[in-house]
């Protein structure tokens, strides 16, 4: 695994005040730091620092879409951000950063509820309530074998013929 020093990042983002509805800028810097390449997995690994000063953190769709301008990747769904926490009073939010090389090794290596909240997965049907789904389990364990009990209490009723 290699592990290389990274250029700041600076993202200038607008925003709009609520009342007055006036745009200003502000400027945000996007660091990564702990950058490794990780051939085994066909990734790059970092910790993300978003420097936002007063203003609320970046979306991580935005930190996917400005990752995947800068590291040059074809397509933000092969970037996946998570952790994002925000430093105990504000300015800075820390979080976790994954670039695959391919559209392929990120669905193979993903977990699945990352792949659904990026949209390369279908979200399963919606399930049963747990208790629900734990009685048809029991029930399921009673009725474990009485297909076979049946046959054989039919047979014994019937008279054999001598």
């Amino acid at each position: 695994m290699k592990s290389t020093e990274e250029p700041r990042i600076s993202v200038m983002c607008e925003k709009l005040q609520s009342e007055d509805a006036e745009h200003f800028t502000m400027s945000v810097v996007l660091r990564t730091r702990k950058f490794i390449t990780n051939p085994l997995l066909c990734r790059k690994q970092m910790i993300v620092d978003v420097i936002h000063g007063g203003q609320a953190c970046m979306t991580k769709q935005q930190i996917r879409e400005k990752l995947a301008e800068k590291y040059a990747v074809k397509d933000v769904a092969q970037v996946s951000v998570f952790g994002v926490r925000t430093a105990f009073g504000g300015g800075k939010s820390t979080g976790f950063a994954l670039i695959y090389d391919t559209l392929d090794a990120c669905k193979r290596y993903e977990p699945r509820y990352r792949k659904i909240r990026h949209g390369l997965k279908e979200a399963p049907a919606i399930k049963l309530v747990r208790k629900s789904r734990k009685e048809k389990k029991n029930k399921m364990k009673k009725n474990r074998g009485t297909h076979d009990l049946k046959e054989l209490k039919a047979k014994r009723r019937q008279p054999s013929s001598k």
